[in-house]
């Protein structure tokens, strides 16, 4: 009886070492093996579809534990902070020291708001458009629409949108909320580069910010059916000491109804920004 006891034993330990063996050979869902990148019909990678991010970046682009929001007294558990892993390279943002302290005033005041100064508080709450790259770690999802000679970006929040142009589009006029891109392939990866940043865009809820000097380099990459790798190169050299990269991945919205809803966030916004001066807000 024993020696049956020590055969099932041994039994036993054999196949869960086969069982992980065979998950830790097994390609994952990022890997080139056993996946080809789709192409459109001018033959560079089909990023066209749904796409949404699944992280914590909107709340705090570095690592963060769980915590109370802003207004705790009222919305208890509901408006709480989630704890989440950072998606900066590193989990440090390069600073200077006079903009580390603006970080800090602007976590202090980020839920203040006055009409006449757009940099004081959170742009999301006001319903600014998030600017990039925010806008592509939202959690609402946007659609890419791939044409040969320009890119369409559209995103749930607040109607936002962009246009990539893959010829030479020149340089922006002025500064707009969503920047100027202009984009390229890099072998099977897309690189944009945007311009013309406004600075009142922050990254995220707790006041991480750049300038109106800041340029992001973007490169998007198809890695399976249902996954795109993102990742973002900042420079700003007024407000960070070095450039820094932020990267996360992106997941395609598969149900057979996915679709871009309505997020028009401006009437949420207008008792918010002007108190008693707006419309009785909406029940």
């Amino acid at each position: 009886m024993q020696n049956r006891l020590v055969v099932f034993g041994v039994a036993i330990a054999a196949i869960v070492a086969i069982v992980i063996l065979t998950l830790t050979l097994r390609p994952t869902e990022g890997d080139a093996q056993g996946f080809e990148v789709p192409r459109t019909a001018d033959g560079k990678p089909d990023l066209n579809g749904i796409w949404q991010a699944v992280n914590t970046a909107n709340y705090d682009i570095e690592d963060h534990p769980a915590g109370a929001g802003p207004f705790p007294a009222m919305l208890g558990a509901s408006g709480a902070v989630p704890a989440g892993s950072g998606i900066v390279e590193g989990d440090e943002i390069p600073y200077t020291p006079a903009a580390l302290e603006q970080r800090k005033a602007n976590y202090e005041t980020r839920m203040q708001v006055d009409p006449f100064d757009l940099k004081i508080g959170d742009p999301e709450a006001k319903c600014y458009m998030p600017g990039v790259p925010r806008a592509n770690y939202m959690p609402f999802p946007f659609q890419i629409v791939q044409g040969t000679d320009k890119i369409l970006i559209a995103y749930e929040f607040d109607y936002a949108s962009r246009i990539v142009y893959m010829t030479d589009a020149g340089e922006s006029p002025v500064d707009t909320w969503m920047g100027h891109s202009l984009g390229r392939w890099e072998g099977d990866t897309l690189v944009i580069d945007v311009s013309a940043n406004m600075a009142e865009t922050w990254f995220d809820r707790v006041g991480n910010f750049h300038s109106g000097q800041m340029k992001v380099t973007e490169r998007w990459t198809r890695t399976s059916s249902d996954h795109l790798h993102y990742e973002a190169t900042i420079d700003d050299p007024e407000v960070f000491t070095e450039t820094w990269k932020m990267s996360f991945p992106l997941y395609r919205r598969i149900e057979k109804n996915a679709e871009i809803n309505e997020f028009r966030c401006v009437e949420f916004a207008e008792p918010f920004l002007l108190g008693t001066l707006s419309q009785p807000p909406l029940k």
